[in-house]
């Protein structure tokens, strides 16, 4: 098993006023030439953009890029028409392909919005840019790992174009959960958003992350009550 941890405090960190950015994976002014992808996974950024702030129009091609809010309501807008609001229990993909415009701001005026943006490698060029978003019950992550992003078109997770499998669960202390891998050349990136859990022996705190490939299964425990994990299985080689 190869395995390699990442710490919330060694994160790429931006500030720049009406945003605050912890990057994952290199990404604009961060560079680390040792973290600038894990497989497929291209980025992962923990934004937190003060109320009524937020991105001007800009372009994407080529990348599948999903958002998730933790904290707040997104105002989304994009070339294919598409003019949504993606709040917390909500998780939103776009497929750039070849290619659209689009603006992201914080959609209240009196908070501010936290998130995490996450880009993956396609696994076919130049498509049909295309949008999606779908709504999730609290519930529907109470100790279990629900799947949220998948390759399957007929699942009720928003569907990716790419062979990634995103599940997310919210733990009670104590909760012990199995994470079988679903493809062949997978690799897992397990990001702890809240709380405290054991990835096979390895302690994760808020915001650690751990990424493991050549593995069949994984146990993951919850050490601490409300222990939101999000895994992401990606393509290892794309």
């Amino acid at each position: 098993m190869n395995k390699v941890i990442h710490r919330s405090d060694t994160r790429g960190i931006a500030d720049h006023g009406w945003l605050k950015a912890a990057h994952t994976f290199s990404f604009a002014g961060y560079h680390n030439p040792e973290r600038v992808h894990f497989g497929a996974l291209r980025v992962l950024n923990d934004d937190s953009i003060a109320a009524g702030m937020g991105f001007s129009t800009h372009p994407h091609d080529n990348m599948e890029i999903i958002t998730i809010p933790l904290k707040g309501d997104l105002e989304h807008k994009d070339t294919t028409g598409r003019q949504e609001v993606i709040r917390s229990g909500d998780v939103q993909i776009m497929s750039a392909g070849s290619g659209l415009y689009h603006s992201e701001k914080n959609h209240n005026k009196d908070q501010s919005l936290e998130l995490l943006q996450i880009w993956v490698f396609p696994k076919e060029r130049d498509i049909e840019p295309r949008y999606e978003q779908i709504t999730f019950s609290q519930e529907a992550f109470k100790n279990k790992f629900q799947e949220i992003v998948s390759p399957r078109k007929d699942y009720e997770g928003v569907w990716i174009n790419q062979d990634a499998y995103f599940y997310l669960g919210e733990l009670e202390s104590g909760i012990s959960l199995n994470y079988d891998k679903k493809t062949k050349d997978g690799g897992a990136y397990i990001f702890l958003i809240e709380g405290s859990i054991e990835v096979d022996g390895e302690l994760l705190n808020k915001r650690d992350a751990i990424g493991i490939n050549d593995f069949n299964s994984l146990n993951i425990t919850s050490t601490q009550n409300n222990s939101k994990v999000l895994i992401m299985e990606v393509p290892m080689a794309f």
